[in-house]
């Protein structure tokens, strides 16, 4: 089997994820936004390659479409010999350890090795791991290595006019840092050949950065349901702690009389007991008196991107480029419903912002699910358009936000274990109504599904746009809908 420089960074980082990844493919799935930060991650690669001017790329694959390492690291050798001062992809192979250089520089004493990523910080230690194991691969094929770098994003840099590569990009010298973690690639390219030839899952115990792993529900299936790993808003260490020391399930939490904060002590015995829904009606109601019609319920949706293209904006702002907007102008009136979609390939801003203006009147209440995002696009916007500014900060101003009758407990039932999040509430208030089910929508289901296909629209053919529009419009729709159910059973709540 070779090793490559993803599968090295793989067992550095958990040997049995790496384990998993190898012997039970499809046991994940991808999350919601990882085609997002592959598109983010190819094209932030595209750009770094003329950070150095001319170049040879020197990718190759097979009739399958997989990568031929065999002939990319023919043709980098035949690139080195030719004297080519940048080449891309650089392949190196050496007794079944395998790296593909993102950027290799010619200089005076040798070659630099430079590492791409589309994050926008140097420091973290995964970092390293990759960079070092391209360092010794290199070295054990002869190759005299001059220095060993890290390019990440500068998100300080705001475009204005033309790209600005030096500006977009960071580079981190690594070579001493590298240098000094050769033992430990070794010792990790002994681990990491004898993890993946073992026929046995490894064994290894929970700890705080399982938390994030999208592993840890399999690592964790064992383990009582609900356990203290779902426990709302509990610190991850103290979690860690509590796991450690065997009190994992709700009884074992409940029974240690640890649990001091109101609505975690809320979330265990109901869940433990099944008493239906928690109702604070003065809470609610208190609430509900700060909303007035005409009532209007808004959702955004957004995209970021590593390289701005959007003038006077940063790297990985957020973009909005579509809304849905329900609204009710009295009391017992009508449900309306508006929407805006943007251009994909454009700087929507200017678009959005100005139907804002014309779709919501000054002065009206609008209400949103946590609030804090809308709040600080409808800032950003004003800021970008100054002749809007005083309209947009008006809505902003008058935003109610309907996470808060849950996130400060007035409302609880045990089907939301524990999450505030819209996508938890609204199944846990409406089990059974097909209509609020976002996995019956078609093409798009959530907010990183989204972020991901609108870019990708202005290279589809007409009919998969159409297409394609109209399932981010059903899912943006059905977003702002669920904000006016959410509404109906909080007024239900307090009359009954």
């Amino acid at each position: 089997m070779i090793l490559s420089k993803s599968r090295y960074v793989r067992v550095w980082g958990c040997p049995k994820a790496a384990w998993l990844d190898y012997n039970k493919p499809g046991l994940i799935s991808p999350g919601a936004d990882a085609q997002s930060r592959i598109e983010n991650g190819r094209i932030v690669g595209e750009h770094a390659k003329r950070l150095f001017g001319p170049y040879v790329d020197v990718s190759s694959r097979d009739e399958t479409g997989t990568p031929d390492l065999m002939e990319m690291a023919r043709r980098t050798r035949e690139e080195m010999e030719k004297g080519t001062s940048v080449i891309c992809e650089a392949a190196f192979v050496h007794n079944e350890l395998y790296c593909a250089v993102d950027i290799l520089r010619k200089e005076q004493n040798g070659w630099a090795v430079y590492e791409v990523k589309s994050a926008s910080v140097a420091e973290q230690d995964v970092f390293l791991a990759d960079v070092s194991f391209q360092r010794y691969v290199l070295k054990q094929c002869g190759v005299p290595v001059s220095g060993a770098y890290l390019i990440t994003i500068n998100t300080s840099y705001v475009l204005d006019g033309q790209l600005d590569l030096n500006g977009l990009f960071r580079i981190t010298d690594m070579s001493e840092k590298a240098e000094l973690e050769e033992d430990k690639v070794i010792e990790t390219i002994r681990m990491a050949k004898k993890v993946y030839k073992d026929e046995n899952e490894p064994r290894m115990e929970i700890g705080e950065d399982c938390l994030d792993c999208e592993y840890f529900p399999y690592c964790s299936r064992n383990l009582p349901k609900p356990n203290v790993f779902n426990l709302y808003r509990l610190n991850r260490s103290k979690k860690i702690e509590y796991y450690q020391k065997g009190i994992v399930s709700y009884e074992e939490l409940r029974n240690a009389g640890t649990i001091k904060n109101d609505k975690q002590r809320r979330q265990i015995e109901y869940a433990l007991n099944d008493l239906g829904t928690y109702i604070d009606r003065k809470g609610i109601t208190d609430f509900l008196n700060t909303l007035s019609y005409p009532l209007y319920f808004l959702d955004f949706e957004g995209m970021e991107t590593a390289v701005p293209f959007c003038q006077g904006t940063h790297p990985y702002a957020q973009i909005p480029f579509q809304y849905s907007l329900h609204f009710i102008e009295a009391e017992g009136g009508e449900l309306q419903h508006k929407e805006y979609l943007a251009v994909s390939g454009t700087d929507p801003r200017r678009g959005i912002a100005e139907a804002l203006c014309r779709d919501i009147p000054k002065d009206v209440c609008v209400t949103v699910y946590n609030k804090a995002y809308e709040c600080t696009r409808l800032k950003e916007l004003a800021a970008a358009f100054p002749d809007l500014a005083d309209h947009l900060l008006n809505i902003s101003g008058n935003i109610r936000d309907l996470l808060e009758p849950f996130q400060k407990g007035y409302y609880y039932n045990r089907e939301m274990g524990g999450s505030f999040s819209i996508k938890s509430v609204l199944p846990a208030i409406y089990p059974d109504d097909p209509e609020l089910d976002y996995h019956n929508l078609e093409g798009v289901h959530n907010g990183g599904e989204a972020m991901s296909i609108f870019p990708q629209i202005q290279f589809m053919l007409p009919e998969e746009q159409a297409k394609a529009r109209c399932s981010l419009l059903k899912y943006c729709e059905l977003d702002t809908y669920a904000l006016v159910k959410v509404w109906e059973e909080l007024k239900r709540a307090c009359e009954t």
